[in-house]
């Protein structure tokens, strides 16, 4: 299960940072959520990334900007770690409807995660 997250976490951060474009997303504290999950695992617990998430989400429609891809994914992890399968399955659709090439990727997790 361990070697699940981390591979999760890494193929998120290489989803992230593989569409970066500062300039048409609002990225939010996304990247350093990412980048403090790796340098410090375990500082930020799941129920604070949902709400920095969450709260990057509506500022960046506030600011009529679309989310970076991977956002939305990471939220639903989080959610999933958080024991909240629906709001994790929402979040997860989300990610797929803003972005269809994540399709693929989501349901690959889900398929091989232990306990989705």
């Amino acid at each position: 299960m361990k070697s699940t997250k981390f591979l999760l976490l890494a193929m998120l951060a290489a989803l992230a940072t593989g569409c970066a474009a500062p300039s048409h997303y609002h990225w939010g504290e996304y990247e350093q959520i990412i980048y403090q999950s790796y340098m410090e695992p375990g500082s930020l617990d799941p129920l604070t990334q949902i709400e920095m998430l969450n709260r990057d989400i509506q500022d960046a429609k506030s600011k009529g900007k679309p989310t970076p891809p991977g956002v939305h994914a990471h939220l639903g992890y989080m959610y999933f770690l958080n024991g909240d399968r629906q709001q994790a399955f929402t979040a997860f659709n989300e990610e797929i409807s803003l972005f269809p090439e994540s399709e693929v990727f989501i349901n690959g997790l889900l398929s091989r995660g232990e306990g989705f």
